[in-house]
């Protein structure tokens, strides 16, 4: 019995996290659940993100394009969406920022940071095709800078919380050395 306990968008890379038993499985569902697990991501986000801007709220609905695509947008009758930034480190034109969705809906981060006048790098839904055409131009990856770096849960009630971490890739770290010089 192998199960997944939480999904990664297409091309986000880090953390996933997988039962080997359906006990478990209940219990950590729970814990996403009641909010009790915290998934930590870094994104590069286009623009000087602002310090102050620590919380987005805003209510996110799916919608189907007519290609069958799915795609995420901000409505007002959507479901109530909120996710935590942080800035982990300031470039001339951009921002890795640590985001924590802390309810979990399709492309939460993704969506609440185009939003927020700030799409991620490499996003070929809800960001800039541009700044995914520099990158690519400099050598560097052009795919989805979003890394899911930390998970933090407990497999047991009776457990210390355990926290996973999985290290930035290569590509993703070359990006930030080349944004760096």
């Amino acid at each position: 019995f192998l199960e997944l306990v939480h999904r990664l968008d297409r091309d986000t890379s880090g953390c996933l996290l997988i039962a080997k038993k359906r006990s478990t499985l209940r219990f950590l569902h729970e814990q996403l659940q009641k909010k009790l697990m915290s998934k930590q991501y870094w994104a590069l986000v286009e623009g000087k993100w602002p310090a102050k801007l620590k919380h987005i709220d805003f209510p996110l609905a799916k919608h189907h394009l007519k290609s069958g695509e799915r795609i995420v947008r901000v409505t007002e009758g959507g479901k109530p969406s909120l996710t935590s930034f942080s800035v982990v480190e300031n470039f001339k034109d951009f921002t890795l920022v640590s985001a924590e969705p802390v309810t979990g809906r399709t492309h939460q981060i993704r969506v609440h940071a185009q939003q927020a006048g700030h799409p991620l790098v490499g996003d070929p839904k809800y960001g800039n095709d541009e700044t995914t055409e520099h990158f690519k131009q400099q050598g560097l990856s052009g795919r989805l800078f979003l890394h899911a770096y930390s998970l933090t849960f407990k497999v047991t009630p009776e457990d210390k919380a355990v926290k996973v971490e999985a290290p930035l890739p290569d590509d993703l770290q070359k990006m930030l050395e080349y944004l760096r010089r």
